[in-house]
């Protein structure tokens, strides 16, 4: 059924012999429809993180959004929970994991074909029909454990979710459903809109006259979510979110952009769009006169089109080897073990989380130049622009430099870094980039590839079936524009200054701290490592990650992550993992599946933190570790045991379980 726009125009005055009050009715209606789904994902945006293996209050009320809305889907669907498992996916990945099926055994259900510009398709599967083997794509999530040649695949349906996916139009899906049983089924295929041009919703909003560290103070008052209370041993207290690598908050000019956008018709939406394109190329040094830019769901999606884009390459009388390196992230990792005709190589990395230029260059030439390797030649280098777990950012002009010189390319997972550093990929020899929306306070389900002219080997088929993919949500396209442009207003310069007071205030006082354990650089008095952002890894003497999380949530209202991180080689090299231990972690995971691997916890920095939410950090971790008033040394003072124990964490952790209830009900009704 095709979309019908409605504007302020009353519907009566086009013509048919429906009367004016009936028109007038029916356009309240479709507004009312539209304020209240906003409304919803508004709630759900104020308590948005990362789902799963976060610590935080908002991380728990994502996960049981994001799991309700399975369930509301399949209820929409009239299927039996016991019999089908969903699997949310993007258009362009749906068809392929259908194709892997059994005729029958599955339904599907889009966002898109009841008007809504949200991007979702959810896949209905027998549980008994779920495909085995390797997941279409993989990283980000699709892996219980994975060493240097092996995987050990996560269950379904994480295994068929690589990466972040749109979690929060997903929680829209599932409400508008719910709506649908009280609106009619149409209601979202017309469109209410106060029509916008492109410009105006990118580049205008109540802050333009900030710019600079103003625009970052006004900034956090538009956080969206700064004014929920949640359950400590203290009572009500403002949340702490320290999981910015997991996943990154927004703030009202960007969700403004989300849903003026989705209410466009569609020449408005397919210009905005243009222009997010033009945003991103100039933004990050990509002009598009030398690159391509694709917009993606996530920096996963992104990275496994790179390495599908090198299946499809031919190698007339070379061995291909792609190089990376031991710190990546398994988005940056696990695709290119799927390259046809390539093998696969990896780059050793100190515990600090540097690799060695000199070392990669002997490689370089090594297979490149000196031709020590037979027909082995490096074409591909693939590095993070900045490390997950560590925080590390390897010097990315010089290794384009060797690149360029021995002739490989380079593709950098910038996943970790568009929200943090100034990237200009021309003049650092980048030929692919990588990221996504949801670390660049734009959580939306929007990833992007850029790739330099020429690279890209999909057929014209392909290529339209990509693009038309990401462009089933123009919102999330849109929110990624208009962060980009707050960031590149606020400065560069003022964020890395910000981030790194923060990050140094933290490492110091944390070093002091008996039995807690730092991992990567340190600073040394108030000298802060130039190759490094904000993210903190660490571990407390013999207390687990999890249990360390637990408390910072319970006590101190503070989001963490903790575990492996989608990071396991790098994990094990800095747990000091033996062949042996790794082959005895392999079966027990084996033997008990739902066992959780500790890893370390990580604490990760964004705009919207503050040294007052550091300094409670401090004196939770203090406190944690067992540190006494009479043994506390540094800046921040340890509170009394009557505070201590003000809330027993046997309530509070009760209390969450009713503070996700509430929010579910605020969301869903």
């Amino acid at each position: 059924m095709k979309t019908t726009t409605i504007t302020k125009e009353f519907a009566a005055e086009t013509g048919n012999n429906t009367t004016k009050a009936q028109h007038q009715t029916e356009n309240i209606k479709i507004v009312n429809a539209y304020m209240e789904l906003e409304d919803s994902m508004y709630t759900a945006l104020e308590t948005y993180s990362n789902v799963h293996r976060g610590s935080g209050h908002f991380s728990k009320v994502s996960t049981h959004l994001y799991d309700k809305s399975r369930e509301i889907v399949l209820d929409f669907m009239g299927l039996n929970r016991r019999s089908y498992m969903l699997v949310f996916c993007t258009a362009r990945r749906a068809p392929t994991l259908m194709k892997s099926l059994k005729q029958g055994s599955y339904k599907t259900l889009r966002s898109n074909d009841f008007g809504l510009q949200l991007g979702v398709t959810a896949v209905a599967i027998r549980k008994n029909a779920m495909p085995a083997g390797s997941p279409i794509e993989t990283g980000g999530g699709t892996t219980k454990l994975y060493g240097e040649d092996w995987a050990m695949w996560a269950n379904a349906p994480d295994r068929f979710e690589a990466g972040t996916p749109a979690i929060i139009n997903i929680i829209a899906f599932a409400k508008a459903l719910l709506m649908m049983k009280k609106w009619g089924k149409d209601i979202f295929r017309q469109i209410y809109f106060e029509e916008m041009d492109a410009e105006k919703i990118l580049y205008d909003d109540e802050l333009k006259p900030y710019n600079g560290i103003g625009l970052l103070h006004e900034l956090r008052k538009k956080l969206i979510g700064c004014n929920v209370l949640v359950p400590t041993t203290k009572g009500l207290q403002a949340f702490i979110n320290f999981d910015n690598s997991a996943s990154t908050p927004t703030f009202t000019p960007v969700w403004d952009a989300f849903r003026q956008t989705v209410r466009q018709p569609e020449n408005t939406r397919k210009a905005i769009i243009d222009k997010v394109r033009q945003i991103s190329a100039e933004k990050l040094g990509a002009p598009l006169s030398d690159y391509d830019i694709l917009f993606t769901s996530n920096a996963t999606e992104s990275i496994n089109l790179a390495a599908q884009s090198l299946s499809n390459e031919t190698n007339a009388g070379i061995q291909p080897v792609i190089l990376t390196t031991i710190l990546e992230h398994s988005s940056n990792d696990l695709p290119w073990r799927t390259v046809a005709g390539h093998k696969l190589i990896r780059l050793p990395v100190s515990n600090d989380g540097l690799f060695d230029l000199s070392e990669l260059e002997n490689m370089l030439r090594s297979y490149n130049s000196e031709f020590q390797h037979g027909s082995e030649r490096i074409k591909l280098l693939a590095v993070s622009g900045a490390s997950n777990v560590l925080g590390t950012c390897n010097k990315l002009p010089a290794i384009g430099e060797l690149a360029q010189r021995y002739g490989a390319h380079l593709i950098v997972d910038a996943a970790q870094l568009v929200a943090h550093r100034k990237i200009d990929m021309q003049a650092s020899g980048i030929d692919y980039l990588a990221f996504s929306a949801h670390k660049v306070y734009a959580p939306f389900g929007t990833g992007v590839l850029i790739a330099r002219k020429g690279l890209l080997h999909f057929g014209d088929e392909e290529l339209k079936l990509i693009n038309a993919s990401a462009e089933e949500n123009p919102g999330g396209i849109a929110a990624l524009g208009k962060a980009l442009l707050l960031l590149n207003r606020i400065g560069y310069d003022h964020i890395e200054e910000h981030e790194k007071k923060m990050t140094s205030r933290a490492m110091l006082e944390m070093a002091g701290i008996p039995g807690l354990k730092l991992h990567g650089s340190l600073p040394y008095r108030s000298n802060f490592p130039a190759h490094k952002i904000g993210v903190i890894g660490f571990d407390l003497k013999d207390k687990m990650s999890s249990k360390v999380a637990g408390k910072l949530a319970r006590r101190g209202g503070i989001g963490v992550r903790y575990g492996c991180l989608c990071a396991h080689l790098i994990i094990k090299q800095l747990a000091g993992f033996t062949p042996f231990q790794e082959k005895m972690q392999r079966f027990v995971l084996k033997v008990v599946p739902i066992l959780n691997l500790q890893g370390i916890t990580r604490l990760s920095f964004g705009i919207q933190n503050t040294e007052k939410e550091v300094d409670t950090l401090i004196t939770e971790l203090k406190i944690i570790a067992g540190v006494s008033g009479n043994e506390a040394s540094g800046t921040f003072a340890v509170r009394t045991k009557d505070e201590i124990s003000a809330v027993p964490e046997k309530i509070v952790k009760q209390q969450i379980i009713e503070f996700v209830k509430e929010r579910e009900h605020l969301v869903f009704g």
